[in-house]
């Protein structure tokens, strides 16, 4: 909780400052921001009472070459784990026993959906691949066994499931094709023209099932979206019946980014957009103008707009679900790099990681990878990112810390928990500046230091004092900080690797009053 004002005397005041738990806003302006957001927070994760430094990750899987995709099979006693680069296709599902299953393939970004105890995966470039467990427990990947009218399998570039039917996506058209009976892992294909429903042009890029209330069930949706940013909603069961398949509307919304612009959370389905990360439930209750108002990434739609202005043609998009962490990743191609995007799914606040050069992501069993330069690497696993630093910066929202009027900052007192030793710099900007101070500066760069003259928390300097632990317990120790004016942001930055860090609140013990200038 939020402490109040506390006078020492007719000039001193006390404040404490709750970490930024509110998380990254690139939506406000700095004035009217909560003291509780933060305008930078990279690698920090915000939850309900304070602020902790993510974990690292390290080497899965060694492959020579760039991994676009990695696809699970999911089976009690039979789970498998599949990375796609190169044109070839592994199984990892063992670290320490690695096969190569196929290669020759000419795409390696792959959509896929398991159904059925199936794995159908398509590329719009090869044939349709599937994964299976035959009768006698042995593992089978082969060419998919379908056929159509007309139909060019290598064409089909996307698939999932709804309403117990298989839904392939026809590369740059706007038709998609359906399995004929329910349940059916191979077999006909029907194709099913939406050229006269959708009045846009653009191509058909993905299909999903929309519920309402988490399920599978008969008030299910069948949904499919256009790079135009047309929605299709459709109740029934069956394509080729009339009778049982009926248009409920056709909705515009910002257009969609890439093949694996859907993720599917808590019966709703996220798209990945133009606008941000938008929940179906909410951009097609509304039009496009009030979009900003019900984003699933309202706080940092300013951030998701200047990635997508210049990015939104790169390939990478990508939401993933991580239970564990109990947050999701969008993952987002900037320039030659990757930054991924990160919400709590609990309180809804977000941040942003760096340093985490990821082509693609997959979860297996309850862990989280992504594929790199040359091959897989296992998230959220040590303290470093594959033995190199993280690097975690966060500016919080400028606060006026309990007083409107003019004040000189004495004293700070960033609370914080840690594991080992580390190096820290904290200080404040005031007044909306924007000074920047190097990780390898002391805090006591100003010249003001704790209550002596020796440099600390100096990474260019490994025999000064860094943030030590109290086993366990909260430090709590005040830092010389001089700095005057009327509104004040804690700029709180660590480089480490081997540590955990987690930061509660901040104290400040400031001047107030007339005579302080």
């Amino acid at each position: 909780m939020r402490q109040k004002v506390t006078n020492r005397n007719n000039n001193s005041a006390n404040y404490t400052l709750p970490a930024p738990t509110g998380g990254l806003n690139a939506r406000d302006s700095l004035d009217t921001m909560s003291e509780i957001d933060a305008v930078v927070m990279d690698n920090y994760l915000p939850s309900d009472t304070k602020v902790s430094l993510r974990k690292g990750y390290i080497t899965y899987a060694n492959l020579d070459y760039k991994i676009l995709t990695l696809a699970e099979y999911s089976r009690p006693a039979f789970n498998r784990f599949f990375a796609f680069g190169g044109g070839n296709v592994w199984d990892i599902t063992s670290k320490n026993n690695i096969k190569k299953i196929k290669d020759g393939f000419g795409n390696n970004q792959w959509q896929y959906i398991q159904f059925r105890n199936r794995l159908i995966l398509v590329n719009g470039q090869d044939k349709p691949q599937t994964f299976y467990i035959d009768e006698n427990e042995q593992d089978c990947w082969c060419d998919a066994a379908f056929e159509g009218d007309n139909l060019h399998a290598e064409k089909l570039i996307n698939v999932a499931v709804s309403k117990q039917r298989l839904f392939f996506v026809e590369k740059g058209s706007l038709s998609v094709w359906y399995s004929q009976g329910v349940g059916e892992v191979q077999g006909t294909l029907t194709k099913l023209d939406m050229s006269s429903i959708f009045q846009c042009g653009g191509e058909l890029i993905s299909v999903a099932s929309w519920t309402q209330d988490g399920g599978q069930g008969v008030d299910d949706l069948t949904v499919f979206i256009t790079s135009k940013g047309e929605v299709a909603v459709y109740s029934g069961n069956d394509p080729s019946n009339s009778d049982d398949w009926f248009l409920k509307g056709v909705y515009q919304m910002s257009r969609p980014i890439g093949y694996r612009c859907t993720l599917q959370y808590q019966g709703d389905v996220v798209i990945i957009s133009e606008d941000g990360y938008v929940p179906l439930s909410k951009a097609l209750s509304q039009d496009k103008a009030n979009a900003s108002q019900i984003s699933f990434s309202d706080k940092i739609r300013g951030l998701v707009l200047e990635r997508t202005k210049n990015g939104k043609n790169k390939s990478g998009w990508q939401g993933i679900i991580y239970g564990r962490g109990g947050y999701a990743i969008f993952n987002v191609p900037v320039s030659q790099q990757f930054e991924q995007h990160v919400v709590n799914l609990n309180g809804g606040s977000w941040c942003r990681f760096t340093g985490i050069r990821s082509f693609c992501w997959g979860s297996f069993g309850d862990r989280i990878y992504f594929g790199g330069d040359n091959g897989v690497f296992l998230f959220d696993e040590g303290y470093s990112d594959n033995g190199a630093h993280i690097c975690g910066v966060v500016e919080q929202a400028f606060s006026n810390l309990g007083n409107p009027n003019l004040k000189r900052i004495q004293l700070i007192n960033p609370r914080t928990k840690s594991s080992t030793k580390y190096a820290l710099v904290v200080y404040t900007n005031m007044d909306f500046e924007e000074r920047k101070v190097s990780y390898a500066e002391t805090i006591g760069s100003g010249g003001i230091t704790k209550w002596e003259n020796a440099g600390w928390s100096c990474l260019k300097r490994p025999i000064g004092t860094k943030w030590a632990t109290l086993k366990g317990k909260i430090r709590n120790q005040w830092i010389g900080n001089s700095a005057t004016g009327f509104k004040a942001s804690v700029v709180f930055k660590t480089k480490t690797k081997g540590n955990i860090i987690e930061w509660f609140d901040t104290g400040f013990r400031y001047e107030q009053g007339s005579n302080i200038l």
